[in-house]
């Protein structure tokens, strides 16, 4: 059933008591979702890698709500030993946790690589992500009707997961393997509900894109070409902000009605616009044959195996 047309974050349910780990929250889509959860009752630790810039984001939100229950973590998604540094610190201090909001990214830049040598979108956009949600997992077990909300895009129909040239050694071209990282994106969602669902667990993991919304992502991420049409030119005519942009995964956290395995995107032509609703993923990021290789080789590239405890 497709959720309500005209959702709005001001129909976010009461999220006292709940705490949410949201990823690249100091700017852009991460920010606009700490904000709406903050104004909700919500304790949120902004995951990012820049904490001065993290630090002030948190200091315009508490200006603007004084009451708002914010922290301050680094991590840089690229780098797995930082990954690791981050679930290690949060598991000190915390005995459990509702959501995790996997939604930081990088687009298009020229090629480079992660600290492990890893191609720079597939590290900061894929395998960080599925690291840190394993390295989480059992805190997210023990939350109050947890989930994990990973974000993807509607590039993610358009991309190609090159097992035999996942970092671009051969032929790199930004977009593409921006495609390719979303595409990882939507399959580790999928296939990480196919498993919890398996393994009994309360978890659920949901997918969400944010259409075509206006953030840095478009403006200091592409070079050349696609920095002048996705930045120059899509971003002041065609894209929504990124409150409304946030809005998919807002509903993907919160809804009540939200179902393990959905994704959820806006609901107006071509999904790159308008109020959150279930849209489908692309048969290449259902495809079991596909989930199953690419989290073998998440595993391997990660060194992270995920433990699926069962609820009790």
């Amino acid at each position: 059933m497709k959720p309500q047309q005209r959702w709005s974050a001001e129909q976010i349910p009461d999220q006292r008591t709940r705490v949410f780990v949201v990823t690249g929250a100091a700017s852009g889509l991460g920010l606009a979702t700490a904000r709406a959860l903050a104004r909700r009752g919500g304790h949120v630790i902004l995951a990012v890698r820049d904490e001065e810039k993290g630090c002030r984001a948190v200091a315009d939100l508490t200006a603007e709500q004084p009451d708002a229950d914010l922290e301050v973590r680094h991590l840089d998604l690229a780098d797995l030993a930082s990954v690791r540094s981050f679930a290690e610190r949060l598991r000190a201090d915390r005995t459990r946790l509702d959501v995790l909001v996997n939604n930081a990214g990088v687009m298009a830049p020229p090629r480079s690589l992660s600290a492990q040598g890893h191609e720079l979108q597939l590290a900061c956009n894929h395998l960080g992500h599925f690291a840190l949600t394993g390295l989480l997992l059992d805190l997210l077990t023990a939350g109050r009707d947890p989930r994990v909300v990973t974000v993807s895009s509607v590039n993610h129909r358009q991309g190609r997961l090159f097992f035999d040239d996942l970092h671009g050694e051969r032929r790199y071209r930004p977009m593409t393997y921006y495609n390719q990282s979303k595409l990882a994106n939507a399959v580790f969602g999928h296939e990480l509900h196919r498993r919890l669902t398996e393994a009994g667990s309360p978890v659920r993991s949901v997918l969400a894109h944010p259409g075509y919304t206006a953030t840095n992502l478009q403006k200091n991420g592409p070079t050349g070409l696609w920095r002048v049409v996705l930045g120059r030119i899509g971003n002041p005519l065609f894209a929504q902000t990124p409150a409304r942009g946030a809005l998919p995964q807002l509903y993907a956290a919160t809804a009540q009605d939200v179902a393990g395995g959905q994704f959820i995107g806006p609901d107006g032509p071509g999904e790159l616009r308008g109020g959150p609703t279930r849209v489908e993923l692309s048969p290449a990021a259902a495809d079991p044959g596909t989930g199953r290789r690419l989290w073998e080789v998440s595993e391997e590239l990660t060194g992270v195996r995920f433990d699926f405890p069962a609820q009790v």
